[in-house]
């Protein structure tokens, strides 16, 4: 039992920077997401989750490698909030509202039903409209089969 714990110790010494690295960055994504995640939830439209498929924006005006750059771009960006988010399931912070996000920025087959099923949970669709109500913004609205008894 003495040795196990001298052995827990010197590897805590030995990883010692590393811990504090990654303690620095368990902070810096928890204060961010404080900030990054009302304010996109306050920019979905209202309808969001009525919409059947995403409406694509018009991008014949720009160059393909302009809409490659920025489809990647914003793929990526959901990705590590996804990926933030699940760090957030056993860390300090919003994750299930991040994932949440993250999803929304992200193009995968199956995605709507996906977004879908999270926002049917009481509790998401609530903290949602929560942080949409502070910020003087309409509830999202839901189709009948995923809406909750919420308002």
């Amino acid at each position: 039992m003495v040795r196990r714990m001298t052995e827990m110790l010197t590897w805590l010494q030995t990883y010692q920077p590393l811990l504090w690295w990654l303690g620095a960055i368990s902070i810096v994504t928890f204060l961010g997401t404080l900030i990054v995640v009302p304010l996109l939830i306050v920019r979905i439209p209202a309808d969001y989750f009525l919409r059947d498929k995403q409406q694509a924006r018009d991008g014949r005006q720009q160059h393909l490698l302009a809409r490659l750059f920025g489809f990647a771009l914003k793929n990526l960006l959901g990705l590590i909030f996804v990926l933030a988010g699940v760090a957030m399931l056993v860390l300090p912070g919003q994750g299930i509202l991040t994932i949440l996000i993250g999803l929304m920025m992200m193009n995968f087959p199956g995605k709507h039903a996906l977004e879908q099923r999270l926002v049917q949970q009481p509790t998401v669709l609530r903290a949602l409209n929560w942080m949409r109500a502070q910020a003087n913004q309409p509830a999202l609205i839901v189709p009948a089969t995923t809406a909750t008894t919420e308002s």
